[in-house]
């Protein structure tokens, strides 16, 4: 399926999400393929940890030529949200509409108390089959929660508290509907992110953005699903990317600096040591914080397994 980018609005992530790429797509984008996918020789995208997808909204705008877009997420509560705005978007804005026609007639007191009514009802509802008005819930509860944040308990329970915010903008209408546009061009699939090795072959360019390993002891945001994204699993997804590497698939990594709290952290570089792996440190704005005064720039990673193009 193609789909016309020449659109008056551009698609972005219509969620807010820990590490969401929004502020470093320039970092990224520099570092893209470009000319692999401008002449065809990479054909295929995918993204196992899919997030907010900044940096999927970003390449299927910008290569309207690439052919397949596989979204993978172990998150069922984020797969199904994407699937909802692709597939049923108008009666998606129809429940957001609603939602927010009412939450904004209400003073702060009832604000608070409809607020929690939603949360309740979102997570009772997501436990049986998906529908688009859970979707709707779980969108307004990203847009009027503290700090736009996406946490669960070990029960799977959404439980972030209420934001105090004074005009929040629930539905976005108009992004919504050239989210649609573009997601209609991607298979979005509920995983970890070993199963997209059945979508890889040489002509694919894998993006990784998996929850970041903390950069501290007191900074992890890797709870976005019930389970924990362990030191463990960092180790499992560098030898995936050896493996994809092993096969002539280039990939492209974020992740958190550990050099920001300990200089002596070499994690990234024992586990990313293959000689053709190109780990850069660039400059990134920490997007969330519990603390006002924990936010500012620190250094982030961005690992690659080709030769990056040169400075123009």
């Amino acid at each position: 399926m193609t789909v016309a980018m020449d659109e008056k609005v551009k698609a972005k992530p219509f969620l807010k999400w820990a590490g969401g790429k929004g502020q470093l797509i320039d970092e990224i984008d520099k570092r893209l393929p470009h000319e692999e996918m401008q002449q065809g020789k990479i054909d295929t995208y995918v993204e196992p940890f899919v997030g907010g997808g900044a940096v999927f909204f970003h390449i299927a705008q910008k290569y309207p030529s690439l052919r397949h877009f596989y979204l993978i997420d172990i998150n069922q509560d984020l797969v199904n949200c994407y699937k909802a705005v692709r597939d049923d978007v108008e009666s998606l804005i129809n429940e957001l509409g609603l939602l927010q026609r009412t939450f904004l007639a209400l003073d702060q007191t009832q604000r608070k108390e409809f607020y929690y009514r939603i949360r309740k009802e979102f997570n009772t509802e997501k436990a049986d089959a998906f529908r688009t008005e859970t979707a709707a819930k779980l969108i307004f509860l990203n847009r009027t929660c503290f700090n736009g944040l996406y946490r669960v308990n070990r029960r799977g329970e959404f439980n972030v508290p209420f934001g105090d915010y004074k005009n929040p903008r629930i539905c976005d209408q108009e992004n919504l509907e050239a989210a649609a546009r573009v997601l209609r061009r991607a298979k979005v699939l509920h995983g970890h992110f070993g199963e997209s090795r059945r979508y890889i072959n040489e002509r694919t360019f894998i993006y990784f953005d998996p929850p970041y390993r903390p950069i501290s002891r007191t900074a992890s945001f890797t709870s976005y699903s019930k389970d924990v994204f362990s030191e463990e699993q960092q180790i499992e997804l560098a030898q995936f990317c050896k493996e994809v590497n092993a096969r002539g698939v280039k990939f492209l990594l974020s992740n958190s600096d550990p050099k920001n709290e300990d200089p002596t952290d070499d994690f990234f570089e024992r586990h990313y040591s293959e000689p053709s792996f190109t780990i850069e440190r660039v400059r990134a704005s920490r997007a969330i914080n519990c603390k006002g005064s924990r936010r500012g720039h620190i250094n982030e990673l961005i690992i690659t397994n080709y030769l990056l193009p040169r400075p123009a």
